[in-house]
């Protein structure tokens, strides 16, 4: 792992787990950051990710990237950023995201995020701050480049609840993609483990190592494309969540080699030189959009469902692809039209 840092297991400090080794490392300092580290890949046993409850033996080689310390985790600073919010109470907001917004400081983007613009819209005191200090408010997280609805919590209490409802798997999220090429069932399921890609540690890759986290996708098709002159034909598809890993969605649809238009780091080419952009439909993001969001609310009960319609840098490849079309299947009918009808609402 190169700018990082390797440590070798003592007899004395054998016997314990992985995160409560971790813990204790230089420049990582607390436990819930070398969950954190170990969850998202970077922090190794032995040269690969693993479970945090792996138990360390004398011998062992934890290898990590510290994470950047801020000299004061107070130091966000509130931003006016614009945020399109569909719902909010004393409780909990439901925004739609813009593309090119981080949801919270990372190397290179250290200001200018959704938590910034958070901390300036509800103040400090009126955000959950289980994620920590310098994620308030955050309760799931989107790609940089990801649009559409996401969740914020106004307190400890209600962004704990919100993320086990997650875990639990009761919060309904769906995407709508654009892939290449031609999707042949109406609807499928990928079960396929996720991890960091131990060739390029900015992607991440379907995995059988033992730290690879399960990572499961349903998939409906809801319009197919005929190929043209410099394409395969495309494949307009909803995606259900039923984890939540990074890049999940692009990641498994690049597995099963139908990857997301326009998407600069698992689409067509990117791993042997550059994209033909004449197949990425002028995009300069990927197309991938979360459009519906759908859950109890914690606190009062009541049942809340959002649907938001596709941004315009998405409409438009989108319509342009219209005279192409092989027909809508029964599913993207009623999906379609439901986006339809909210975007005649907005």
């Amino acid at each position: 792992m190169s700018d990082g840092s390797e440590y070798r297991v003592s007899s004395a400090e054998q016997g314990v787990r992985l995160d409560v080794f971790a813990a204790g490392l230089p420049g990582i300092g607390s436990r819930s950051e070398a969950v954190r580290l170990i969850e998202a890949g970077e922090v190794l046993l032995n040269g690969a990710s693993t479970a945090k409850k792996r138990i360390v033996l004398a011998g062992d080689l934890v290898s990590y990237v510290p994470p950047v310390i801020k000299e004061d985790a107070s130091t966000l600073v509130p931003q006016y950023i614009p945020l399109d919010i569909r719902f909010e109470d004393e409780h909990l907001m439901v925004l739609s995201k813009q593309a090119d917004l981080v949801c919270h400081p990372s190397p290179g983007h250290e200001s200018g995020t959704l938590a910034n613009a958070l901390l300036a819209h509800c103040g400090a005191d009126h955000l959950g701050m289980l994620q920590g200090e310098d994620r308030p408010g955050i309760v799931h997280r989107l790609d940089r480049d990801t649009t559409g609805l996401m969740l914020a919590a106004k307190s400890d209490a209600v962004q704990a609840s919100l993320q086990d409802a997650i875990r639990m798997r009761v919060v309904d999220r769906r995407y709508l993609t654009l892939v290449h090429g031609y999707v042949a069932p109406d609807t499928g399921l990928i079960d396929a483990p996720i991890a960091r890609d131990v060739r390029d540690r900015l992607r991440m890759a379907v995995s059988d190592e033992t730290g690879a986290r399960s990572s499961v996708t349903t998939f409906t098709v809801l319009e197919r494309f005929e190929a043209g002159r410099f394409d395969d034909g495309y494949t307009l598809i909803e995606c259900k969540l039923y984890t939540g890993r990074t890049h999940q969605i692009r990641v498994h649809m690049a597995y099963i080699n139908h990857p997301c238009v326009g998407d600069p780091l698992y689409g067509i080419g990117t791993r042997g030189g550059r994209p033909d952009l004449r197949c990425e439909m002028g995009l300069d993001r990927q197309f991938l959009h979360s459009y519906r969001l759908e859950f109890d609310h914690p606190v009062t009960g009541e049942h809340l469902a959002f649907i938001d319609p596709l941004p315009d840098d998405l409409a438009r490849p989108l319509a342009a692809l219209a005279p192409s079309s092989m027909g809508r299947t029964v599913a993207g009918v009623r999906i379609l039209e439901e986006l339809a009808a909210a975007g005649e609402q907005d």
